[in-house]
């Protein structure tokens, strides 16, 4: 499991992530990316590290554009599942581009591919490729075991989410 940069002490005595934000290395946004962004359902982080023509294509929905369009994404994915969590099996980066193998993970606790909640522990595997442009995320397609989702909700096949 890849994890975040070590700690740094602000003046309050407050301990904070570095702001690798400045930083034009894939890994640290990547990092960024789900440790902050989905795993803390931080916002104004994702509007920091997402381009302004941000693209997303995930398991679960149609491709979404824009921080705004995301961040939409990520409350119903949160509101679905409570205590979400991604988290990187393994990740390689390249200059403009990364890959990483991931474990999502929630406790259903809203309706999700149109079952109510269960509240079940669920979890899958799944893969993320990224693109970077001008130190931010530019492009980003997430493919998730989505029928195995369905098999632990009892979902049918073809359900949409």
């Amino acid at each position: 499991m890849c994890q975040l940069g070590a700690m740094v002490t602000k003046k309050d005595g407050n301990m904070t992530p570095p702001d690798m934000t400045r930083s034009k290395d894939p890994r640290q946004l990547v990092e960024i990316f789900y440790h902050e962004v989905w795993n803390r359902a931080d916002e104004g982080m994702a509007r920091t590290i997402l381009a302004a023509d941000f693209r997303f294509r995930g398991s679960l929905g149609p491709e979404k554009r824009g921080a705004d369009g995301f961040i939409d994404y990520m409350r119903s994915v949160h509101a679905a599942l409570g205590n979400y969590r991604c988290i990187i099996e393994d990740l390689i980066t390249s200059d403009n581009r990364a890959a990483a193998r991931m474990t999502f993970q929630g406790l259903h606790r809203g309706p999700f591919f149109g079952i109510p909640a269960t509240d079940r522990e669920i979890q899958w595997a799944g893969a993320a490729f990224f693109d970077m442009a001008e130190g931010r995320i530019s492009k980003l397609w997430v493919l998730g075991d989505v029928d195995h989702i369905k098999a632990q909700l009892g979902a049918a096949r073809g359900s949409a989410f």
